[in-house]
């Protein structure tokens, strides 16, 4: 947990010794130059270079660690929050671990369970970085149980807010139970507790003039969560519940809160099969009630049912995760065909199907600030906010030929990101070919198509909408170099023709990149959880190394 802590997002190797320990680190310089293109909507951009920086050592010596992070924005990149802007020593930590005992003292990142009352992680290509400050203390008392416990404040750009306090029981029953150790029944069972204490701020009725709503200084949070697999079966479960929370997020309703997520699973040799649902209802928890930035300062998180697709068009529309309500379901298959076979052939074939929909919850009114809001029904659905199918074939042609086939359905409601119009209903075709041609040359090409029956209003200001295609060649010589010519093309009602050239070199721990094109404005997700990105026309370059 800790090396994650200071070194996500970059490799590290084994530096020079210091007072009998080791320092390695890693370094990263993103940049960006843009200009106006009033076809796509890029703003004239005062400071032409804006740039991200930031710089992760970390000193390990036996059971004591320790580290920092230095951070830089000089003028944030596009789509970061300008709250950012600034220099200085953003995270620092020191920790001894020992197999039973482990103590943190600084920032640190936690989870529990899968972190419907706590997580404490950072994105950077999120611009969210939501780390405790504080204590994280983790002990075994018996072989089996695992206890954890913080206390601390969550990072805000450059400040901390808030106060969060929990606790979290793991037990694995195979573990802690003799008989039960060479059994194939794996039973794991887990609970937390998490609140947040917040001094009790004024919020005034807006139409009851003159009273004023008495705000909850603790709210809390618990969850209990089951991990049962057998074989090549699995299940795991979940189920969180919030006390009275008031906030910006609802409206100042003292309706309670809770979350049900649920996971099937089998797997053996070749084959594959998930499937998960969920329901959450006003389950948005953040440290401080007023927070104007809605994707700061949250304590917990909802796992997304939705697939990241990683194609252009797929991912074109990404889910958001609705805390404040919305039940959904998904499905996963994946099957490997048989050499040999009919449809396997001389080397395989790999088919895999996917499908998700999330719906907003059955709710009916009953009043505004102050009351509970509203009721729902258990099983009961509203709109349609999201879903989509998918299937891919990918096979490998010859020795040196993979080939992939990809195509999609999605359905979207612009509702969920605060847009007007109608539902959204997309086809997605994708052709994807890579030819290896020897040890350190290798070609890819990819072409996509879009079809919709969305298209462009000014009003809205969409730019997704509308029939695309797409092409791109990405060619890799001498394992050092990469180049790759993209274009993403609205054929029909929609805006916008968005280019990209790109290369880049590596070499031992230190890469380069750079590109220069059009980068459309929408929205970037990843696990649920999504920052808006502006339009751009320019330059962008990245610089990793580490050591």
């Amino acid at each position: 947990m800790l090396a994650a802590l200071t070194m996500a997002g970059g490799a590290s190797v084994m530096a020079q010794g210091l007072l009998g320990g080791q320092v390695t680190g890693n370094i990263q310089l993103d940049g960006q130059i843009s200009r106006r293109d009033t076809v796509i909507g890029s703003e004239d951009v005062p400071q032409k270079l804006l740039s991200n920086a930031r710089a992760d050592i970390l000193y390990t010596n036996g059971n004591f660690s320790a580290g920092l992070r230095y951070e830089g924005y000089l003028g944030p990149m596009l789509g970061f929050r300008p709250d950012y802007e600034g220099q200085g020593i953003a995270n620092y930590f020191v920790s001894y671990k020992t197999q039973n005992f482990a103590v943190t003292a600084g920032h640190f990142y936690e989870q529990f369970g899968n972190g419907m009352t706590l997580r404490a992680y950072e994105d950077r290509y999120l611009g969210i970085d939501n780390a405790l400050r504080g204590i994280d203390v983790m002990y075994r008392p018996f072989r089996g149980i695992i206890l954890k416990g913080v206390i601390g404040q969550q990072r805000y750009f450059w400040e901390s807010r808030g106060l969060v306090r929990g606790v979290d029981a793991e037990v694995s029953l195979n573990e802690l139970v003799a008989a039960w150790n060479e059994g194939k029944t794996r039973v794991t069972l887990g609970g937390s507790f998490v609140s947040k204490y917040e001094d009790n701020s004024e919020v005034i009725l807006a139409d009851v003039s003159g009273f004023k709503l008495n705000l909850p200084r603790n709210v809390a949070t618990s969850a209990v969560r089951l991990d049962l697999a057998h074989g090549g079966f699995g299940l795991q479960a979940e189920y969180a519940h919030k006390s009275q929370d008031p906030n910006d997020l609802n409206d100042y309703i003292y309706r309670e809160g809770d979350v049900l997520w649920l996971s099937a699973s089998y797997s053996k040799k070749g084959l594959s099969a998930n499937i998960q649902a969920k329901r959450v209802d006003n389950m948005g928890f953040r440290s401080v009630r007023t927070e104007a930035y809605k994707e700061m300062l949250y304590i917990n998180y909802t796992p997304a049912i939705s697939k990241q697709h990683t194609y252009a068009f797929l991912s074109m529309y990404p889910y958001a995760t609705q805390s404040m309500g919305e039940m959904g379901v998904q499905g996963d298959f994946m099957y490997k065909f048989k050499k040999e076979t009919l449809l396997g052939g001389k080397y395989g074939t790999d088919i895999h199907l996917n499908a998700s929909l999330i719906k907003g919850l059955d709710t009916t009114r009953i009043g505004g600030r102050g009351t509970d809001g509203y009721t729902s029904t258990f099983f009961g659905t509203g709109d349609t906010y999201y879903g989509d199918v998918s299937v891919e074939v990918s096979k490998k042609l010859s020795s040196k030929v993979k080939f992939a086939a990809t195509y999609g359905y999605v359905v979207f409601n612009p509702i969920i990101e605060g847009h007007a119009g109608d539902i959204h209903h997309n086809h997605v075709v994708v052709g994807d070919l890579t030819w290896k041609i020897n040890k350190k040359n290798s070609i890819r090409f990819e072409a996509e198509w879009m079809g919709s029956d969305s298209k462009y209003d000014a009003a809205v200001d969409d730019k997704r909408c509308g029939d695309w295609i797409m092409g791109l060649v990405e060619y890799n010589f001498t394992s050092a170099w990469f180049v790759s010519v993209s274009d993403q093309y609205a054929y029909k009602d929609g805006v916008g023709n968005y280019y990209n050239v790109s290369m880049g070199y590596t070499k031992g721990a230190t890469r380069l990149q750079v590109g220069y094109g059009k980068q459309r404005e929408g929205i970037i997700c990843i696990g649920g959880v999504c920052r808006n990105v502006p339009a751009s026309n320019g330059l962008t370059f990245s610089l990793t190394t580490s050591f």
